[in-house]
């Protein structure tokens, strides 16, 4: 009886390292289970438009610098006192007393400061581009949440200093959200915990701060990456592919408009009052 010899395959040479074998077992575990793989791959390996320069980058680097506030956010809960009496103390205790606190919480609050000023680019940058359009609506609708859900996370973190500075733009703040029409009172009222700032107001922020914001940040980040990634990143609008494509329709909507003036649709003129509609006889 012949036999072939087709040789070893490749992931037979040599002994397989044990850790790599555990871990390639519990991947395939974990991927025939849930598809993860998959996922992964349709998240990670997708098509970039020719032209695409850093000015693409910029919601990575919004979406890097939210990882940085929420790294250094949890390790400063850690030691903040959200209390009337003790808060101030605390942070000065974080500030000068524990390793490397200073440091930590400069990187919070310059990261609150440099994560404003990249998603106004980024939002800029978008508006520029015209990557608003068709059919990226709602991807523009989400970005323009996470703006306003940054910037109330700045305000609300601003007062936790708990400082004659931050008590004070605080007030201002909130006292003109809550001269905003029919639901500015409400507003105010749920930020100041009461009708009056008091000793409520910092756990009121604290915890808008801690849970409220960045759940909502989460939330909204998971459906803007997940529309980014199902529409694809808009073409710049020097991009000879995509002015071909404008170029296209248009040619499209002129040839349609010649065919409807061909059969008899001709547009009213400037000036003239559109004829009544004619309603047909119905006969008994």
């Amino acid at each position: 009886m012949a036999t072939t010899d087709q040789g070893p395959k490749a992931k037979d040479i040599g002994p397989q390292n044990p850790v790599i074998g555990a871990g390639t077992e519990v991947v395939d575990y974990v991927d025939e289970r849930t598809g993860v793989t998959f996922g992964a791959r349709w998240f990670l390996f997708r098509n970039v438009p020719r032209g695409t320069s850093w000015f693409q980058t910029l919601g990575f680097t919004a979406l890097a610098l939210f990882g940085l506030q929420a790294i250094t956010g949890i390790i400063l809960a850690m030691y903040y006192k959200p209390d009337p009496a003790t808060a101030y103390q605390s942070i000065q205790t974080i500030t000068h007393d524990l390793t490397w606190g200073q440091l930590v919480r400069g990187m919070h609050k310059w990261g609150a400061s440099a994560m404003i000023v990249v998603v106004f680019l980024h939002m800029g940058r978008v508006f520029l581009f015209g990557a608003y359009k068709y059919p990226r609506e709602l991807t523009w609708v989400t970005g323009a949440t996470l703006l306003i859900l940054t910037m109330f996370m700045g305000l609300t973190g601003y007062l936790l200093v708990w400082d004659q500075k931050a008590y004070w733009a605080t007030v201002v703040a909130v006292n003109i959200t809550s001269q905003a029409p029919i639901i500015g009172p409400y507003i105010g009222d749920i930020l100041r915990a009461g009708p009056e700032f008091g000793p409520d107001t910092l756990s009121r922020f604290y915890s808008i701060h801690m849970l409220l914001i960045p759940g909502g940040i989460i939330t909204f980040i998971v459906i803007h990456l997940f529309l980014v990634t199902k529409l694809g990143i808009a073409e710049p609008p020097w991009s000879k592919r995509r002015l071909a494509i404008e170029q296209a329709e248009e040619e499209e909507r002129r040839r349609a408009a010649r065919e409807r003036l061909a059969h008899g649709r001709t547009p009213v003129p400037a000036g003239e009052p559109a004829p009544e509609p004619v309603r047909a006889e119905h006969k008994s």
